[in-house]
């Protein structure tokens, strides 16, 4: 019974490109788990311009999400803060009157000026 060899990746990673090559040569398991590499190797190339494109259009989609959110933020702002009715309801419960606030008013509802 033959043993594998099981030097390729010893060698791939921490070896220099002289001592790699030689046993490359002379052994028949690290010729065969080089082609492996190779293959996944040309298969990554492949679909590395995709990833790519890919990443980039999550770039693209994550700054619009941020500019619409910052839009939709600064409107909803800017009208409850000019429309006094909305923000007396969210803060007190109910649109406050002049009454409410203290001010003096005739039976009509109206701020008396003297």
């Amino acid at each position: 019974m033959d043993k594998k060899c099981t030097k390729y990746e010893a060698l791939f990673t921490f070896a220099d490109e002289k001592t790699f090559n030689e046993h490359l040569q002379n052994c028949k398991d690290c010729q065969a788990e080089n082609k492996k590499m190779e293959a996944v190797s040309e298969l990554i190339k492949e679909v590395k311009p995709h990833f790519m494109r890919h990443r980039k259009n999550m770039a693209k989609l994550k700054i619009a999400c941020a500019v619409f959110a910052m839009c939709l933020s600064a409107t909803t702002l800017g009208v409850i803060n000019l429309n006094t009715d909305i923000s007396d309801t969210l803060r007190y419960g109910t649109t406050l009157t002049p009454e409410d606030l203290g001010l003096p008013v005739d039976s009509y509802g109206f701020v008396m000026v003297e």
